[in-house]
C-alpha cells in the first residue's frame, strides 16, 4: 500500500541524488520501470547505460527527470523513505502502482493530486487513516501541511 507522511520527517532520502549514487542497470530493465520512464519522461531504456529520449536524444540514466529517478528509487528500495516532493503529478499514478505491489512510505511537502486515479487507498501516516477518494485525500493533505 502507498503510505504518505506529510510535512517534515527525519531519515528521508532525496530520490534524484540517491538514485545517481546507487542505481544498478538491472533496475532499468524491469518492465514497470520501463513503463514509468516511457510515460513520465517520454523515453525508452535501450540497454546498458543508454536511454533514448524523445526530447533530448541519447541520455544516461543519470539524466532522467527527478521524478522518474525518485520513482525508481522507491520501487527498488521499499524499506527506505524517499521525499516524493520531487515527483510531479505525472508520477501520482505510478506511486499508486508501486503501492499495489509493495508497502512503501513516502514523504510529501505538497498535496500531490491523484486526479483520475480513483478508486485508490492511501494510508496517511500522520493520522493513521486510509483515504479512498481525491476529496478526502486533498482535505487531509491540506490540513496536515498547514499545521503550525
Amino acid at each position: 500500500m502507498l503510505k504518505i507522511h506529510f510535512g517534515e520527517m527525519d531519515n528521508v532520502y532525496y530520490g534524484p541524488g540517491w538514485f545517481v549514487n546507487n542505481y544498478t542497470q538491472d533496475w532499468l530493465a524491469d518492465d514497470l520501470v520501463g513503463r514509468m520512464i516511457k510515460d513520465v519522461d517520454k523515453s525508452e531504456y535501450a540497454g546498458g547505460e543508454l536511454i533514448n529520449s524523445s526530447v533530448l536524444g541519447p541520455i544516461s540514466p543519470r539524466d532522467l527527470s527527478g521524478g522518474v529517478k525518485t520513482l525508481i528509487s522507491i520501487y527498488n528500495n521499499p524499506n527506505l523513505v524517499f521525499d516524493a516532493t520531487s515527483c510531479g503529478e505525472n508520477c501520482a499514478k505510478w506511486l499508486l502502482e508501486i503501492g499495489k505491489n509493495k508497502d512503501v512510505l513516502v514523504n510529501l511537502q505538497y498535496p500531490m493530486q491523484f486526479k483520475g486515479c480513483e478508486p485508490f487507498e492511501i494510508y496517511i501516516e500522520n493520522t493513521g487513516t486510509v483515504v479512498k477518494n481525491e476529496e478526502d485525500y486533498i482535505l487531509t493533505a491540506l490540513d496536515l501541511l498547514h499545521e503550525d
